[in-house]
């Protein structure tokens, strides 16, 4: 298995669990958290904060970054060290990276396994509750905002638009299949 695979997901499709079945199915590393880690590591940032500034309006206010260059708002910089990050990290090998618009960062290489997985309101809402409790707010409109802010970073930087079936090699529904399934079916798709 030589193949690098990336997961964009709707919020509350199961990305994260996902991704880690696929990368213990193939015996790979699995970059999720990790992967914020390593920007706030290089960058300076907090973790929330990179977090919140990914998916964050584009009316970030310009600074300078490099001397000599043009100003950048701090996301076009966090843009441009996390694509360099998501470059080193699936040259090191045969990975799952989860988010950052990873597939459009690694699309020119030949081993990509692209995968969109989206999931039914109803499916999201309860796992999100499943999985953090009662206590959590998410409605509908929640859900809404959170994937409508992941569309226009990834559109903003990509030029393409998230979730279409065109970006990616699979598009898999989860609350149709279920987590277990997806995982099994990515990892058919990489030849095991």
């Amino acid at each position: 298995m030589n193949k690098i695979i990336t997961i964009s997901r709707q919020f509350g499709a199961g990305g994260h669990s996902v991704a880690k079945l696929v990368a213990e199915n193939l015996g790979v590393e699995c970059y999720d958290s990790i992967l914020l880690d390593k920007l706030a590591e290089e960058t300076g940032f907090e973790k929330e904060y990179i977090k919140d500034t990914g998916e964050a309006s584009l009316e970030s206010k310009l600074w300078s970054f490099f001397s000599g260059h043009a100003e950048a708002s701090q996301q076009d910089y966090l843009w441009i060290a996390h694509s360099r990050i998501i470059e080193e990290l699936a040259d090191k090998g045969p990975c799952v990276i989860v988010g950052r618009s990873a597939d459009f960062v690694l699309r020119e290489k030949k081993n990509l396994v692209s995968v969109f997985l989206h999931a039914s309101k109803e499916f999201r809402i309860k796992r999100i509750k499943e999985l953090y409790g009662e206590k959590e707010n998410i409605t509908e409109r929640t859900l809404a905002d959170i994937d409508k802010r992941r569309a226009s970073y990834y559109q903003y930087y990509t030029d393409r638009r998230w979730g279409d079936v065109d970006n990616y090699t699979l598009s898999l529904d989860t609350s149709v299949l279920g987590v277990k399934k997806c995982a099994e079916i990515i990892t058919m798709a990489c030849g095991k």
